[in-house]
């Protein structure tokens, strides 16, 4: 079963600055060892899948590992095959995608999620950590009708009303930043300023409900 919900949703934390031993730590020195990734992805239309060997115990992947569902019970993280690349705290999964340079866009359909964080990590990131609490992981939140963007434990509120079914991120690797997009209009809603010092991966957090993602799609024009 996942961990207890983070401490986040009863109030947003202080700032806090996050040291380069921290970064060390947390970002690649001690991580998993060296993955391979089904796309190494320099140009400018990243298409992943989830990567089962880094999910959580509590989450399934489904529609040939494009959507994630959470599992209140989950399954006995002692059946679960043990490997240096999974979660084991946090209910997390990452894309097989890495970015490496250019501009990438991707959707993702909400179903039935009151608690969900999507975003982008370093790839080599701790297992330990879940997605936004560590300083090399960078995503939007929800929960429970409220928007939030979150890198190493700081949170902004986003002024966005209700729950969009689908929204789209657009990753500008060498300009360090992910974009929330409105696909209503098309139109970026709130931008995270990232520092990526190595390749970064599609990611995933999910305390109800499921997600399905969408890759392989042009930037659209207007973004």
């Amino acid at each position: 079963m996942a961990a207890s919900r983070s401490v986040l949703f009863g109030g947003f934390p202080a700032l806090r600055a996050v040291s380069a031993a921290v970064w060390r730590r947390t970002c690649g020195l001690g991580a998993p060892a060296a993955r391979l990734y089904v796309t190494q992805t320099p140009g400018n239309r990243i298409q992943f899948k989830l990567d089962e060997k880094t999910a959580h115990s509590s989450l399934d992947l489904f529609k040939k590992e494009t959507g994630v569902i959470y599992r209140v019970i989950g399954v006995d993280p002692t059946k679960v095959p043990q490997n240096p690349e999974r979660f084991r705290d946090w209910a997390v999964v990452l894309g097989d995608g890495a970015v490496t340079g250019g501009r990438h866009y991707w959707e993702v359909t909400i179903r039935k999620s009151q608690e969900f964080r999507i975003g982008v990590a370093d790839c080599g990131m701790s297992r330990e950590d879940c997605i936004g609490s560590s300083s090399c992981s960078w995503v939007f939140g929800f929960t429970h009708g409220d928007w939030y963007s979150m890198t190493g434990n700081e949170v902004v509120p986003i002024a966005w009303v209700g729950k969009p079914e689908r929204v789209g991120l657009l990753l500008d690797y060498e300009g360090q930043k992910l974009g929330l997009v409105d696909l209503d209009k098309p139109a970026i809603v709130h931008s995270i300023a990232a520092e990526f010092k190595s390749p970064a991966c599609p990611a995933f957090a999910l305390w109800d409900g499921e997600l399905v993602t969408h890759s392989g799609l042009e930037v659209p024009e207007k973004l």
